[in-house]
């Protein structure tokens, strides 16, 4: 049951980066006048694009898993404090709780590992065989 929960996990945490670097992507014009906005070089676009979209792959594969998701915990407290940070907009702030909340996702991940059902137990399972073997 464990590795199914952490299957689902990594599904959960994984959608929403999967799917905003597809929202850059197809919005790309408007995304870099929106880092623009905020102080960010729009150059730095196609690296936001690589973290999200590989991160989430990597996490929702389980594929280096803790490595993914200890990089996409410190782009999500990053994001939450450069484009969530005016607390007196209650929206804002609800987005920067969520941004936290999603960071503990991924510490939780980083700390336990992907579970047997991901990529990182095949390739552990692959190497003990071998081991056996030789």
């Amino acid at each position: 049951m464990q590795n199914f929960t952490l299957l689902l996990a990594r599904l959960a945490l994984s959608l929403i980066f999967i799917l905003s670097a597809i929202g850059k992507l197809t919005a790309y014009h408007a995304t870099e006048t929106t880092l623009a906005a905020h102080g960010i070089a729009p150059s730095l676009l196609p690296l936001v694009i690589v973290v999200e979209l590989g991160g989430g792959l990597a996490v929702l594969f389980g594929f280096m898993t803790r490595w993914a998701a200890a990089a996409l915990l410190v782009f999500t407290v990053l994001a939450a404090v450069i484009f969530h940070n005016n607390f007196a907009d209650h929206a804002q702030w609800i987005n920067f709780m969520k941004n936290i909340a999603i960071a503990g996702g991924f510490l939780a991940l980083a700390a336990q590992g992907p579970g047997g059902l991901s990529l990182d137990a095949w390739r552990k399972r692959r190497k003990q065989k071998k081991k056996i073997f030789l």
